[in-house]
């Protein structure tokens, strides 16, 4: 097994959002450690161009990984047309092919906008391709496929306000510091969520969910995941063998 993990989102901040925690643990523990984003983050902006915001976003997106030691890596589609679809499957395929992660961490099935959704379907294929030859992909097959987890969801939360309830935690507070600084690398970001969500303090509302999850497994704070155990998928938990009793599944 290649001790290699790739977190594989929608947006530049999304994997600092729901687990980088966790990815920072992988690290500590000796992991070769990838982000990847669907898009540059291209519509995340109230006053700038796509050009500039895009190149602001990756530059965020590349400082932030590189706080863990991590490399960050953009397939370039937009936000928004985020789809389900041959060449979005192919490239994402690619990706992986050519990182061979042995972990992959993505969106949530179930979650506040289509692009996440549309990432975590497109992800959950491109794992299962991974080892499959007739494809339209310049990258060599290789196997197994990765295990995969899906993060949590936007406040934890389906489009309908129903929670989602993860199937394991990951105690991250020894790391929390290490998210916080993460996530504040995503500088672009402060006046998009205060103009477009009415949100601010946004390190302090990913602290409070992180808190919130520590709360329901007994520990400062956590991350929550769900592991795809469909068929073709790895069945054992790699989360417990790598990071022993910092995770707890319920």
């Amino acid at each position: 097994m290649e001790k290699i993990v790739l977190g594989i989102f929608t947006h530049p901040d999304d994997a600092e959002m729901v687990c980088a925690g966790t990815l920072s643990l992988f690290r500590k523990a000796g992991w070769e450690v990838h982000i990847a984003t669907m898009a540059p983050g291209d519509k995340g902006t109230a006053e700038n161009s796509r050009e500039e915001i895009s190149r602001k976003r990756k530059i965020e997106g590349a400082n932030a990984a590189g706080i863990i030691g991590a490399t960050y890596h953009c397939l370039e589609f937009e936000d928004v047309y985020v789809l389900y679809d041959r060449e979005t499957i192919n490239r994402t395929t690619a990706l992986i092919r050519t990182i061979h992660p042995s972990v992959v961490f993505t969106a949530s099935p179930n979650d506040y906008m289509v692009d996440h959704e549309l990432t975590s379907m497109v992800v959950q294929t491109a794992c299962f391709a991974s080892g499959i030859k007739n494809m339209e992909v310049d990258v060599t097959p290789y196997e197994p496929v990765p295990h995969l987890y899906y993060a949590d969801p936007m406040e934890g939360k389906d489009i309908f306000g129903k929670p989602v309830i993860p199937s394991m935690y990951v105690d991250i507070s020894e790391v929390i510091e290490v998210k916080e600084k993460m996530l504040a690398r995503h500088e672009s970001q402060r006046n998009w969520l205060l103009t477009h969500h009415k949100i601010d303090e946004y390190i302090l509302a990913m602290k409070r969910f992180s808190a919130k999850r520590g709360q329901e497994t007994g520990v400062e704070y956590a991350e929550g995941f769900r592991q795809h155990l469909g068929h073709g998928f790895p069945q054992n938990n790699i989360l417990s063998e790598v990071l022993g009793d910092s995770v707890l599944v319920k």
